[in-house]
Formats: structure tokens, C-alpha cells, sequence
């Protein structure tokens, strides 16, 4: 992970966003709700420009912001995105209509592991995002890999969570245990044999991971 001095100097470079954005990141902030930290998420706007993604999966709406950061940048894309979470999803829904993205954003109340079937009925989709229950990373990867293009790409977020999967001696059994799950989420992940990937050590860690077209 960066240093703490190396961060806050990348996320001052990072432009002022529109007061929406801002007005979001300030609630998530107070009220401990989990959004895509600056470096990391504008490290996923990027990938996603360059790679024209025309429609992305979300799974993990929480208050919307990823979601409209990805129709804010990428005017032509739609989004279908995933929340299980009633309040949050009705936060969502009032920052959505406020934004003027509505159009870009389909958004699927429900579990991740339970909506599949409404989930398929708008695919393919060109990315997947998975900002979701940690614990359950590598069954939504497996879920909805299916869904996606020949070409497309899987970003996940919080794959080094704070730097604890480098650690060795971890007090909380609870987080301990999540720790576990995700080191085996990224052990899993790094050696899938249908794709390429690569952890970025930016945000919480970032990772992206390419289908690997025509190769079996």
C-alpha cells in the first residue's frame, strides 16, 4: 500500500468533484457507509474509458455514488446495479433522480445471490464491478462471470483491505476470519485459468481481472 504521505498527495491531485459527488462522499463519511475510496475509483473511471465499457454490472449499489461516477464519465454506458440494503437503496434512488442519470442507471433491489435471473435479463455486460459483502466475493464472481462479454473485464474493490491480507497476527476474530476470505478470494483469482489479473495497490486495493478470449 502507499504510504500515508504518497496518498493524500495523489488525492490532492484529484479534481473537485460536482457538489452531488461531494454532497455524497460528505453522508458517506458521517454516516459509515462503504463508497470506492478517490485514488481507487478514479483508477476504475479510467479503466473503464479506456476500455468503452457500453454496459456494467454492479454488484453493491450502497447510496448510488459509484454508480453515477461511472454515467458521469462515461455518458454512453448503462448501468444495472445490485442492492440488498433498503435504506440504502432508497437513498440511491432519491440521489439518482437529483443527478439527472436516471436514464444510464437500472437499479435491481434484492440479494446478489438471489437475483441472477433478473440480473441475466440485461446482458451481456462489457465490466462488472464487485464493491459488495466481502465474505462473498468469489461466488458473485462466479455468479456473473457468465454474463460477461468475450472482451470484458471483472474490477473488484477492496481486495487489500486497509493492508490487513499482508498481515500475520490479526486481534478480532471476525475480522480475521473476513481477512481469510479475501486472501483466498485473491489466491483464487490470481490463478484462474480463464483470466488475466492484476492487483493495483490504489484505494483498497483494486483488482482487474481480463477474460481471457479464445483461450481455453
Amino acid at each position: 500500500m502507499l504510504n500515508e504521505k504518497l496518498h493524500f498527495y495523489i488525492e490532492g491531485l484529484i479534481p473537485a468533484r460536482n457538489p452531488l459527488f461531494m454532497e455524497m462522499e460528505s453522508y458517506a463519511k458521517k454516516h459509515n457507509v462503504p463508497i470506492m475510496e478517490l485514488a481507487g475509483i478514479e483508477t476504475m473511471l479510467q479503466l473503464l474509458r479506456i476500455h468503452r465499457s457500453k454496459k456494467i454490472l454492479e454488484v453493491g449499489t450502497a447510496i448510488g455514488y459509484s454508480a453515477l461516477r461511472m454515467a458521469s464519465a462515461i455518458p454512453e454506458t448503462h448501468i444495472v446495479t445490485i442492492e440488498r440494503d433498503e435504506e440504502r437503496m432508497n437513498l440511491a434512488k432519491e440521489f439518482i433522480q437529483r443527478s439527472g442519470n436516471g436514464e444510464q442507471i437500472a437499479l435491481i433491489e434484492g440479494d446478489a445471490l438471489e437475483v441472477e435471473e433478473t440480473v441475466s435479463g440485461y446482458a451481456p455486460y462489457d465490466a462488472i464491478f464487485i464493491d459488495a459483502a466481502k465474505g462473498q466475493y468469489k461466488k458473485f464472481f462466479e455468479i456473473y462471470a457468465k454474463y460477461l462479454t468475450e472482451d470484458g473485464m471483472i474490477i473488484t474493490d477492496n481486495v487489500l483491505f486497509k493492508g490487513l491480507v499482508a498481515e500475520t497476527e490479526i486481534e478480532s476474530k471476525r475480522t480475521r476470519n473476513l481477512v481469510k476470505k479475501i486472501d483466498g478470494f485473491n489466491r483464487w483469482l490470481m490463478n484462474h485459468p480463464d483470466y488475466d489479473s492484476v492487483i493495483l495497490p490504489v484505494g483498497d486495493g483494486v483488482a482487474i481481472s481480463k477474460r481471457r478470449g479464445g483461450r481455453k
